[in-house]
């Protein structure tokens, strides 16, 4: 039975929610954000469970009293199959590419919903190819909030960057700084998402080139000028 491209798309849909709430999904769930029927994503999941991709267990049902409904939660082998689909290799057009694509995100947060912008950004990352291009989108993410925080805030990060010597210690204090102040701020839910990217992230920065992790500082720094 194979892992056709639709069943691909809902697994990757599944590992995502799952990878940034820690908890079993709901076929309805996956159905809004799939754009089908709730019937068709669980027979979906049926036939990817078979292949080893995912288990259901069962939970109660907050919205009926006494009933339960079928969850599922993405199994190792899962999230590994989506971990091999990141490439570890630098397309310098692909990379000027996210890059410009965050400068974008970045002016249009003065035009728009920052915590749409916020989710946006957020829905992109799981399908970036490379390594760097999921590290760019992460710093991405976190220049977005402070963009959305401003004032004080803003002008101690960009002092706090500018002083702090090395170009991979000057990021990793940024993203260390923003994240603090995100989870004094936000609520639970979304300071759990946070937390999870940024732990992805840290590990692997440390497994980029040399070159990659200048090529994010760069950008960190264009960003904050």
């Amino acid at each position: 039975m194979p892992l056709t491209k639709r069943r691909l798309q809902l697994l990757g849909q599944l590992v995502e929610l799952y990878q940034r709430t820690r908890l079993p999904i709901h076929y309805e769930t996956l159905a809004r954000a799939l754009g089908v029927s709730k019937w068709t994503a669980y027979d979906m999941l049926k036939e990817i469970e078979k292949l080893g991709f995912v288990t259901r267990s069962y939970e109660v049902n907050s919205k009926e009293t006494g009933r339960s409904q079928v969850v599922f939660s993405p199994t190792n082998k899962a999230s590994e199959l989506f971990k091999q689909n990141r490439s570890d290799s630098l397309n310098p057009a692909d990379w000027e590419q996210t890059v410009a694509h965050i400068r974008d995100l970045l002016q249009s947060v003065k035009n728009g919903n920052v915590n749409d912008l916020i989710r946006k950004v957020m829905n992109e990352i799981p399908s970036k190819a490379s390594s760097i291009e999921f590290c760019g989108y992460i710093l991405g993410l976190l220049l977005v909030y402070v963009k959305k925080l401003g004032g004080k805030t803003e002008t101690l990060i960009r002092l706090v960057v500018s002083k702090t010597p090395g170009s991979v210690n000057g990021t990793l204090m940024f993203v260390g700084t923003v994240l603090g102040t995100i989870i004094q701020t936000i609520n639970d839910e979304l300071g759990t998402e946070f937390t999870e990217l940024v732990s992805e992230f840290l590990r692997t920065m440390d497994e980029l080139s040399h070159q990659e992790q200048q090529l994010l500082s760069n950008m960190l720094h264009e960003a904050l000028a």
